[in-house]
């Protein structure tokens, strides 16, 4: 079962309360996303780390029910 945009935000959000998130559906079927993540959390983070993060608060659904997310992450 494919994973709506909405739930994919609310994930992060729980984990990284202050992230400003933009999510893009690549293909119309609520599975391959983009995602462009901002927060202060991830100032002096690297990129691995900062990812880590993301992946982490999606809870083990990626590669289940998410697909394909590609993340662009940056501090503020």
């Amino acid at each position: 079962m494919p994973l709506p945009l909405e739930e994919i935000k609310k994930l992060i959000k729980e984990s990284i309360p202050d992230a400003q998130i933009e999510i893009k559906d690549l293909m119309g079927d609520n599975n391959h996303y983009s995602a462009n993540i901002k927060s202060k959390v991830f100032n002096n983070l690297n990129k691995i780390d900062q990812h880590k993060l993301v992946y982490k608060s999606l809870k083990g659904k990626m590669g289940h029910e998410l697909h394909a997310l590609s993340i662009t992450t940056e501090g503020k």
